[in-house]
Order: structure tokens, then sequence, then C-alpha cells
């Protein structure tokens, strides 16, 4: 019976990638299914044999750990060196969708407390 390995839902191509390149590598018996048009399916990695689950569950995990530590470095490396932007610097880079944004959230709260506001 196939066991779902890893699903591909909200997981970078690059990742996606690289997971089917090692369990390729590994020699495990996996297949993909897609969610579809309509988005009713699982897009996901499956894995064909059973018996194979421990093992491929132990690389990816492994995989999984070594990725999140060298994306915290890559992460950490940028701060040092100045070239993760701050808040202000992402407003300022995108004005128009930051105008936007803020009209909206004060639109959204003015009718929400306007009822509240008219009691009083």
């Amino acid at each position: 019976m196939a066991t779902l390995l890893f699903r591909l839902a909200n997981v970078s191509e690059e990742e996606a990638w690289e997971v089917r390149r090692l369990l390729d590598e590994h020699g495990f018996d996996t297949y993909e299914t897609h969610a579809g048009f309509w988005r009713l399916g699982v897009d996901a990695i499956w894995l064909r044999d059973d018996a194979q689950r421990e093992a491929a569950r132990e690389v990816l995990e492994r995989y999984q750990a070594e990725r999140q530590e060298r994306v915290q470095q890559e992460y950490a490396d940028r701060i040092e060196r100045g070239q993760v932007p701050s808040l202000w610097q992402r407003l300022l880079h995108h004005p128009i969708r930051s105008l936007l944004v803020s009209l909206a959230v004060i639109a959204i709260l003015a009718l929400t407390l306007l009822p509240f506001l008219g009691l009083i």
C-alpha cells in the first residue's frame, strides 16, 4: 500500500527537486500526485513500498535538518552583510502597495467599528 511521504504544497521548486533527486539516489520507489485543476487532490510524493517507509523517513529527516541548518546559516550571513531589508525598507520599496493595504485596513476597521461607535 502506498504511503504519503512528502507533501509538495507550499514547497519551493528547488526543495521539491532536491527531495526527488534524494529519493531517487537512495533507490526508493516513489510516484507523485498533483492536486489538479480544482485543487481537490494532494500535491505529494508517495512511497509505493511500505517496507521502505522507515528508511525513507530517516533520509528525509536528515535532509530536512541539513536544509534547515543551511538556510539559517545563509540568512545569518545575509544579516551580517546587511542584505536583509527592514520593514521600513520593504514599505518604501512598494509605496503604492503599502498605501493600498493601509487604506484597506482602515476601511475594514471603520466598517467593523462604525456600528459600535454609532451607539454612543
